[in-house]
């Protein structure tokens, strides 16, 4: 089958096509024929073995696809690793019927960057009617159904940052009641200004470095800062204990693997995405379909924050 291999860490440059065995399903696991896989930004940093979970080479990324079963189901699934091809395996426990009435596309942008939103408002930050909320790349593929889902559940101020202005468009017409620029420069000031002179209540953010500490600086008493990536690959400052003491803040950790481990929590969170979809109130954003073939433009687009939403591969292309 054709595949998108990694045999050396590094970045976009590393990811060629090649043709390898298809996997064989060992146990209770799923063989999905692969109509889209999924980008995510952990993609990137998997590609060059800096992401949570430590990586060996040759290895085939991507940690999501949608698809057929062997029984014909449409199903769209967390993998973990080996989508960037023709065929993927994955767990039954990771695996989730697709509702007539939703794409590709939107099922990929739910299963992996739709539960991170749902769990960061509900799970970590626990959101309450009423609070300001904050997100960092609001125009991204999580950011972009994070202020959808926070307008939805209450949120009493939605204020998202982008790096362009019409990035900084998109994410007011996705429901943000104000969208700045997210430099790190300034950052701080420009957030309080957009909550009329307040600090916010919760901060989603995935950049890390300089924009972290400056989210953190921002952030009110009892609020909630939630980090679940780190595109800056820089660090941030350390954060002593008695600097979240004072104002009662909370610096909190998010990684989906820890959902996807317990089957309840993914469940949940996309059957509520696909009724939501469905309804017609959250709207995932397709932010590119790229062949195969051009995985590695598909990593190059990414990494410079050129694209919005959900980023796809087409295996058949």
């Amino acid at each position: 089958m054709r595949a998108v291999q990694v045999t050396e860490f590094g970045g976009p440059e590393v990811l060629e096509v090649a043709d390898v065995p298809a996997p064989t399903p060992t146990g209770d696991q799923l063989l999905i024929r692969v109509d889209r896989a999924g980008v995510n930004y952990a993609d990137t940093h998997q590609t060059e073995n800096s992401y949570l979970a430590e990586q060996s080479v040759p290895f085939i990324p991507g940690s999501e696809v949608v698809g057929r079963t062997e029984d014909g189901r449409r199903v769209v699934a967390v993998c973990g690793t080996g989508g960037y091809a023709e065929y993927a395996l994955a767990s039954p426990r990771t695996v989730f019927d697709v509702p007539d009435g939703v794409s590709d596309a939107a099922a990929l942008a739910l299963i992996v960057q739709g539960t991170t939103a749902w769990h960061l408002l509900r799970t970590s930050a626990r959101m309450s009617t009423g609070e300001s909320v904050l997100v960092v790349s609001a125009a991204g593929g999580v950011g972009s159904l994070a202020v959808q889902l926070a307008r939805l559940w209450g949120a009493g101020r939605v204020i998202g940052t982008a790096s362009s202005p019409d990035k900084r468009e998109l994410a007011v017409r996705l429901g943000a009641d104000v969208a700045i620029d997210g430099s790190p420069e300034g950052l701080a000031e420009r957030i309080v200004e957009a909550n009329n002179g307040n600090r916010v209540d919760i901060v989603l953010e995935m950049t890390g470095g300089a924009v972290l500490d400056a989210a953190l600086v921002s952030l009110a008493s009892f609020g909630r800062l939630v980090t679940y990536g780190s595109a800056s690959r820089t660090p941030g400052t350390d954060v002593p204990p008695s600097s979240l003491m004072t104002g009662s803040r909370a610096l909190i950790g998010f990684w989906l693997m820890d959902c996807v481990r317990k089957p309840p929590m993914m469940s949940e969170a996309m059957a509520d995405l696909f009724a939501l979809v469905l309804s017609g109130d959250l709207k995932p954003q397709l932010g590119g379909d790229y062949p195969l073939s051009e995985a590695v433009t598909a990593h190059q687009d990414l990494r410079s924050r050129v694209t919005v939403g959900k980023l796809v591969l087409d295996p058949s292309r």
